[in-house]
């Protein structure tokens, strides 16, 4: 039987559906957070990382590490612990369990939102109205703040309801409630200290602007082949108070050169909650001078020079908006807040599993009831079925996190996609007066005006309860 073009092409997006899912064995638990005060953080472990063993027990699964872990700390005594990662070795000495979050490591690079791995979201609302640019900097400085905790996997989104009111969802791994809630009650504190001193605090009171937009006073200034990669520098002028300006130049005045000459020996530090975000070198030049306007570099890295240049945009962008207003500059009032453990995200999996399973085992049934014919029966499950692993594929390839409600539409997707081979299959049998061509014609104008039916009734659900029902929508 020869193929035609359209079974070619639902064959090649099928295979690179599964390309894109990739489906994998491997053994071990994933890093996903580290606190900022754990020893493995100092020996340079990062998030993403698996650990395959501890002292030399293999691990296959998030209840081996836990295991071997209580049995390690049943006393206060000092130990020695060998962790084996996929990347490298780490030794530590604590009498103290280690402090950083894992799971299991991912079968698949299908991403599963936090109903399903467990963690806390927030959804949150500023005390007054904003506008799309002020929406974009609070993500921007709540993004900021949250890092410098250690979070990983932090899912920071703006979204509008029916109304237009703007919200923030906040969703985060492995994180309590409490702990969210804390974090997101605080309006933040910025500042940035030379010596241990302080010279200027975010906010309007002693950072006058930032340059952002302009190229003149905002760029990214050269880019150089580097060991292993690129390497960019940026530049951007930021305009102090008169206060703030006195105070630099009154702290810089009995600083020292370092050895080139072209720097102080002090560094300005830029923190947040006072946990340092990032240090900056001091230009000669700015020593002892009363300037409003300083101009502050930095630089990034990538492979390619346009990994680097993005890499390099997003360290200046990120700098500037924790310059600019670096503490919150709304107070956040927490609407909604949900927790789900990863026990019970693992029970709903269990349940979806079986329900995706029992729903194709109904539809199975009644189509092949329906036709008795086996191959049309088959090619139309096929079909059907084939959407299900080409949505897969696409939401593994676009890192779309797959919560509840995008499940529940791809399960609602089984349904729809057998409606419309049903479609296809009883008007293509229908009476034979007219041509294949204009029965097809039928289905399709059927099949179409079923769908943006579908898409116009779902439209509201990207803004309706704020947003959370977005990801059944888009399935």
């Amino acid at each position: 039987m020869k193929l035609t073009f359209r079974i070619w092409i639902l064959i090649i997006a099928i295979v690179l559906s599964l390309l894109a899912i990739r489906p994998t064995f491997e053994s071990g638990v994933v890093v996903t957070s580290i606190e900022k005060d754990s020893l493995l953080l100092k020996e340079g472990l990062t998030t993403g990382e698996i650990i395959k063993s501890v002292n030399g027990k293999e691990i296959q699964k998030k209840q081996d590490y836990t295991s071997i872990m209580k049995d390690l700390f049943l006393d206060d005594k000092e130990k020695r612990i060998d962790i084996k990662t996929d990347k490298n070795d780490y030794v530590l000495f604590t009498n103290e369990t280690i402090k950083i979050t894992i799971e299991s490591a991912p079968k698949t690079k299908i991403k599963t939102g936090l109903d399903i791995r467990g963690g806390a979201r927030a959804l949150v609302k500023p005390n007054v109205s904003i506008d799309d640019n002020q929406l974009e900097d609070l993500i921007a400085i709540t993004r900021n703040r949250l890092n410098v905790y250690g979070l990983s996997d932090i899912n920071i989104r703006g979204i509008t309801d029916l109304s237009g009111e703007k919200f923030l969802l906040i969703e985060i791994a492995g994180a309590t409630p409490s702990d969210l809630e804390q974090l997101i009650a605080q309006q933040g504190k910025f500042e940035a200290k030379i010596a241990n001193q302080t010279v200027f605090t975010g906010g309007n009171k002693d950072v006058r602007d930032v340059c952002r937009n302009d190229a003149t006073c905002a760029a990214v200034t050269s880019c150089s082949p580097a060991q292993g990669g690129y390497f960019c520098n940026f530049a951007f002028t930021v305009y102090l108070s008169e206060e703030a300006a006195k105070k630099h130049a009154e702290i810089t005045k009995n600083l020292t050169l370092d050895e080139t000459g072209q720097y102080l020996t002090e560094k300005l530090s830029l923190l947040i909650d006072d946990n340092e975000v990032e240090s900056l070198l001091i230009s000669a030049g700015l020593q002892s001078q009363v300037t409003t306007q300083i101009s502050i570099q930095g630089s990034g890295s990538g492979e390619t020079q346009e990994q680097a240049l993005k890499n390099t945009r997003t360290q200046m962008k990120k700098l500037q908006t924790v310059l600019l207003t670096g503490s919150l500059p709304y107070k956040l009032n927490i609407v909604r807040l949900d927790t789900i453990s990863p026990t019970l995200g693992e029970r709903f999996s269990y349940t979806l599993i079986i329900a995706g399973f029992a729903s194709i085992l109904a539809v199975s049934l009644i189509i092949f009831v329906r036709y008795r014919k086996f191959k049309a029966s088959f090619a139309l499950l096929f079909t059907s079925f084939s959407e299900i692993i080409i949505i897969l594929g696409v939401a593994a390839f676009i890192g779309w996190n797959l919560d509840l409600p995008s499940i529940a539409g791809i399960l609602a997707t089984i349904g729809t996609g057998v409606d419309q081979q049903i479609v296809i299959l009883d008007e293509a049998s229908r009476s034979k007066i007219l041509s294949i061509k204009e029965r097809m014609k039928n289905a399709l104008f059927v099949i179409v005006s079923a769908y943006l039916t579908g898409v116009v009734s779902l439209l509201p659900l990207f803004r309706a309860g704020a947003g959370l029902f977005k990801g059944f929508a888009l399935t």
